[in-house]
């Protein structure tokens, strides 16, 4: 029988009362932003909004608790635009949205930077105290698309440069502290794939990060559905235990033709709230899309559905985002 849990990786809106004092300690330019040396009174203030996040997850009625990113300044180039071999170039915008991030220009060899994983370690320590029975997860950007919104000016080499990425990430992730799930964010598969013939490259970078960690890894795509090549190629290649496919954008039906195919990972990660809209779905109308996309598909079940949004949250005010998360948890309840 498929486990169904609900779960929200990526980046979550900031508390109204978190920007203001924020912006305030922080300052107002480009300049201004984290560099991974922050003031004690900056990181207190972080500490509040992560405590902040995980009771939401968990008064929503989550088990599996993510972090929440509150830190990441620039989406998901965080990792590396507070990476001491990393310069921070001019403003570039996040994908085809109104939201920008600061160029990291690579100009060193990527070292161990841990940055991550104690964010990580001070989440866990509020799932432990919060609720027995929850567990943690952990989001990082895949090397492909991390790559991808980064700029090489050190390795010199595209695929060099993307395992380059896939080491520095797997160096963090055995860092973590113990973890359900990892949650590998890669919209670029989706809006800028890999040519024809470099696929692999793509997928072993992914199995580089996957290797690193026991716990369950979920490669997160969204934006739209993957191009069927790489969809084969990922499935086959990238040592991941489920794809996360957006099943809110247009393009679903391209999605559904792919897993009916070319197969499917043993798990999936369902991308069925809207992450960029306002409207709060209906638990029913969730669980709903849920049971259309698995008709769909000639199996007889996965070990484990994950119910997430298609998209990061943090477009959404902080009380839409409130809403999201107890609409995905309510539909896993509907679906036992």
């Amino acid at each position: 029988m498929t486990e169904r849990v609900a779960a929200t990786p990526g980046l979550y809106p900031l508390p109204d009362w978190a920007k203001e004092t924020l912006s305030d300690l922080k300052g107002h330019q480009k300049g201004d932003l984290l560099s991974g040396d922050e003031s004690e009174a900056i990181v207190e203030q972080y500490d509040e909004v992560r405590a902040e996040y995980v009771d939401d997850q968990l008064d929503a009625g989550l088990s599996l608790i993510s972090e929440g990113q509150s830190r990441w300044d620039d989406m998901i180039a965080h990792p590396l635009t507070v990476h001491d071999s990393v310069e921070t170039g001019g403003i570039v915008r996040y994908y085809d949205n109104n939201n920008f991030y600061r160029d990291p220009r690579v100009v060193a060899d990527l070292g161990f930077s841990g940055d991550v994983a104690r964010e990580l370690e001070s989440t866990q320590e509020l799932v432990a105290d919060g609720a027995a029975d929850a567990s943690l997860a952990a989001t990082l950007p895949g090397p492909y698309s991390l790559a991808a919104l980064a700029t090489d000016e050190h390795y010199g080499d595209e695929a060099d440069f993307q395992a380059a990425i896939a080491e520095f990430l797997a160096d963090e992730v055995e860092a973590f502290p113990a973890h359900d799930t990892l949650f590998l964010l890669e919209p670029s598969l989706v809006t800028e794939p890999p040519a024809e013939g470099d696929e692999s490259t793509a997928t072993d970078a992914i199995s580089t990060v996957a290797d690193a960690t026991d716990a369950d890894v979920v490669v997160q795509t969204f934006y739209g559905a993957l191009g069927e090549k790489l969809y084969a190629h990922l499935v086959d290649e990238a040592g991941a235990d489920a794809l996360g496919l957006d099943l809110v954008a247009g393009d679903r039906d391209d999605t559904v033709y792919n897993v009916q195919e070319f197969g499917s990972t043993d798990s999936l990660s369902l991308g069925l709230v809207d992450g960029q809209n306002t409207l709060v779905e209906e638990p029913e109308t969730i669980a709903e899309r849920v049971e259309w996309f698995e008709s769909q598909i000639p199996a007889e079940g996965f070990d484990r559905t994950y119910l997430t949004p298609n998209t990061e949250l943090f477009y959404l005010p902080a009380n839409k985002y409130r809403e999201k998360l107890s609409a995905l948890a309510a539909a896993a309840e509907v679906l036992e």
